[in-house]
């Protein structure tokens, strides 16, 4: 095997290694990375949301909230958690958010929509045991479809939530008639109730690391590839070729031809070994002119 099919097989090996491994190691970090993006991208809605529902809270329910009371039509559009879907929801129809989910995943909620699943379930009861944990992420699976989680947890900071969700005694009568008495109630301030959770497909977060590795890659290849042909032409013009010369000029000198050089070289190991050969040559020429002047 020659000098440069060994070098070109160890570089392949080792190019072959060295893709193996950083690509592991780099679709680790392009996943955790997109999954960062859509963190934080989810934890911005939930800032949204809350201010959504502050709003709800102090500007909204205020003018309707009385008529609730009073026994009126009960008028769903001033509880904030309503007022929050909805606007998630019209923020959905924008292709940049169309594939989030947002639910305020609530243990015992007046609206059964928002009712936490099992799953869900055990977030609240985390955040409930873990005073200082404020966000949770991860992945799970609904109906066969993963789906990539960001949740924080909802505390009753606002004494005026406790209007609807104190006792049924308390509550306006209009909110009894539409939702009844068994839901939503026994809710205590400063309580972490439920948890306000953003569902993204995990298809999309798995399409943008893998899209990103492949580009590294990609260019990682091109590069590589570049090395190993300018690797080659070096080893071709500074090794192989002055290698060939020299085995030339030896082969020329064992044959008897001692007119043959081996030219000016350059102060490197080749060289060296050129000069080597130069005095191997010379020495063996002076043998031979000896063994000629003394025949006996």
């Amino acid at each position: 095997m020659k000098i440069g099919t060994k070098v070109n097989i160890i570089l392949i090996i080792v190019f072959i290694g060295g893709i193996l491994i950083s690509g592991t190691a780099l679709s680790n970090v392009m996943q955790t990375k997109a999954e960062n993006e859509v963190t934080t991208k989810a934890l911005t809605l939930m800032q949204v949301a809350n201010s959504v529902r502050k709003y709800t809270n102090d500007r909204i329910q205020p003018l309707l909230l009385p008529k609730a009371e009073a026994g009126e039509q009960f008028i769903a559009e001033s509880i904030p958690t309503y007022a929050t879907r909805e606007v998630f929801e019209i923020l959905r129809k924008n292709k940049q958010f169309g594939n989030f989910l947002y639910k305020d995943a609530t243990l015992n909620p007046t609206n059964l929509r928002d009712k936490a699943d099992a799953f869900e379930s055990q977030i609240v009861q985390r955040f409930r045991k873990e005073a200082g944990l404020t966000s949770v992420s991860g992945f799970r699976t609904i109906s066969g479809e993963d789906l990539f989680y960001s949740a924080r947890p909802f505390k009753i900071e606002d004494a005026t939530c406790l209007r609807c969700h104190s006792t049924p005694a308390e509550a306006p009568k209009s909110q009894l008639a539409t939702y009844g008495s068994q839901n939503g109630f026994g809710w205590k301030l400063n309580d972490i109730v439920a948890t306000q959770i953003i569902y993204v497909p995990a298809e999309q977060i798995f399409a943008n690391a893998h899209r990103a590795t492949f580009l590294v890659l990609g260019v990682l290849a091109i590069i590589f590839t570049a090395i190993i042909i300018t690797v080659n032409i070096l080893l071709r013009k500074a090794v192989l070729a002055r290698i060939k010369r020299i085995a030339h000029v030896a082969e020329q000198v064992s044959v008897g031809d001692m007119n043959a050089s081996f030219g000016k070289q350059d102060k490197d190991e080749i060289g060296a070994l050129a000069e080597a050969f130069n005095r191997m040559k010379y020495s063996l020429e002076i043998a031979l002119n000896m063994l000629s002047n003394n025949p006996k």
